[in-house]
């Protein structure tokens, strides 16, 4: 087979095993549902390339308000790669402890919010303590991640947990150990990864599930979507609408700092 053909029949798999989690997908398509009803917010994490799930869920066309889009720079800004800013340390820094409970200290967290924190590996400190803390919250937490990577991988964490140890629900993105997919002849290391694939699938599986849900409630989301399918006046108006909701939504996230969680 060609490279692009491996790609494609590897992603085809990947594709199968999102499907084969559908009732998985519901649950916490649910929760999320209930979170937003009750005028709260389901947080949504990740470090490193993880980001890219987070900014899948909100904000961007065909996604809407509910969802609180954590992404700390330090850990996910790669572009320079090296130098100040550079990949190093963000890798450094997703394996600093303590880390999470100073990201989480900016907000009031509720035990009706809900939360979703991605991590391939599951390994990595930052996103386990993360999954921790809000668990004892009491905040339920749907956790996706590459499950044959994590299961081959070993943690960062001193005691040996990873993310799957912290997660109400788990969700796997079916893509392999190692992320990459596609042997080349003479190339002993594989390339292109897949977990992005599964990631962005189970992400916009669960945002259509709640959306659904919140239809069904009576209180349909309000959708960013393009000029090209509602119109230039109803698409700038959704846009309106949907960041003062956010906004909104946020502002109950700030209201008490500093009151409940010294």
């Amino acid at each position: 087979m060609t490279p692009t053909q491996q790609y494609l029949q590897k992603s085809a798999a990947i594709l199968q095993r999102v499907a084969s989690q559908e009732a998985a997908i519901a649950q916490g398509a649910q929760w999320f549902a209930d979170t937003i009803l009750a005028g709260r917010m389901v947080h949504v994490f990740g470090s490193g390339h993880s980001r890219i799930m987070v900014e899948e869920m909100w904000p961007r066309y065909g996604s809407f308000p509910g969802f609180n889009p954590i992404v700390e720079l330090s850990l996910t800004f790669h572009n320079l790669v090296v130098g100040a800013n550079g990949q190093r340390q963000a890798m450094f820094l997703e394996n600093t402890p303590g880390l999470a409970d100073r990201i989480l200290r900016n907000f009031d967290i509720s035990e009706k919010d809900t939360a979703l924190v991605i991590s391939s590996s599951g390994c990595n400190v930052v996103p386990i303590e993360m999954a921790e803390r809000f668990q004892q919250r009491m905040v339920r937490v749907v956790a996706i991640v590459t499950s044959e990577h994590a299961a081959r991988s070993k943690s960062k964490r001193a005691d040996g947990k990873k993310l799957t140890d912290f997660a109400d629900l788990i969700l796997d993105t079916g893509a392999p150990a190692g992320d990459a997919m596609v042997h080349i002849d003479n190339l002993d290391t594989p390339v292109s990864p897949g977990s992005t694939v599964g990631g962005a699938l189970l992400v916009n599986c669960l945002k259509a599930e709640t959306a659904r849900l919140l239809t069904a409630a009576g209180q349909p989301p309000l959708v960013l979507s393009g000029a090209a399918v509602v119109g230039e006046t109803r698409a700038t108006d959704l846009f309106e609408r949907a960041y003062d909701e956010h906004a909104h939504r946020l502002a109950r996230l700030y209201a008490t700092v500093g009151k409940h969680n010294p």
